[in-house]
């Protein structure tokens, strides 16, 4: 990773913000076990991408159709981290937003979401990541979250739309889907998600 730090904020500063990076990954990791996740898909292998988006693979393999949400997720946590570190490096706003994704994480496998998703949207076989999904889901969003960093604002916002009309018209859900539905449940998107 420390190939794609710029040359100018390459310093032993920058080593330690990247090391903190990786502790919010293993503290993911660990806490995730703790709370009693498993590991990996309890079918006992692991694929590369799982297509199939209401079966029980969804959010046990490495990718899946939400990972353009987590995606996405770094493209806005750049922006954030930009707002608020303007004078940081680039590796004390990644970690900004690791610790940000990781929270959510964590937050989103816990019994308080997992029954929020399964009351309140049409993921009623929803209970929860497998470790290696929910950690994917992070790496996922430090990829955006560099990409974002590198790309043209509209590029990034571009992608960001087409990410969002892709999964929106493929499986009925999407990033603003998925928030709307978890914090005002609408009867009629519901309906629209079950195909009704």
């Amino acid at each position: 990773m420390t190939a794609l730090v710029p040359a100018e904020n390459r310093s032993p500063q920058t080593a330690l913000w990247l090391a903190a990076c990786a502790g919010v990954l293993i503290l993911q990791i660990l806490i995730e076990y703790g709370m009693g996740r498993t590991p990996i898909c309890e079918c006992g292998y692991i694929k590369l991408f799982e297509p199939v988006a209401n079966g029980p693979g969804n959010s046990q393999h490495m990718a899946d159709w939400y990972t353009p949400s987590h995606i996405i997720h770094g493209f806005l946590f750049y922006g954030l981290a930009h707002l608020v570190l303007r004078r940081k490096p680039l590796a004390a706003k990644l970690l900004l937003a690791l610790v940000i994704e990781s929270g959510w994480e964590i937050l989103e496998n816990s019994p308080i979401i997992i029954d929020r998703y399964r009351a309140a949207t049409i993921s009623l076989d929803y209970y929860g990541d497998s470790i290696l999904n929910s950690v994917m889901d992070t790496i996922f969003m430090a990829l955006g979250f560099l990409l974002a960093w590198r790309a043209p604002v509209a590029v990034t916002v571009a992608i960001a739309i087409a990410f969002e009309l892709f999964t929106g018209w493929l499986i009925r859900d999407n990033l603003t889907l998925n928030v709307l539905m978890l914090v005002y449940p609408l009867e009629a998107v519901k309906a629209w998600q079950g195909g009704l």
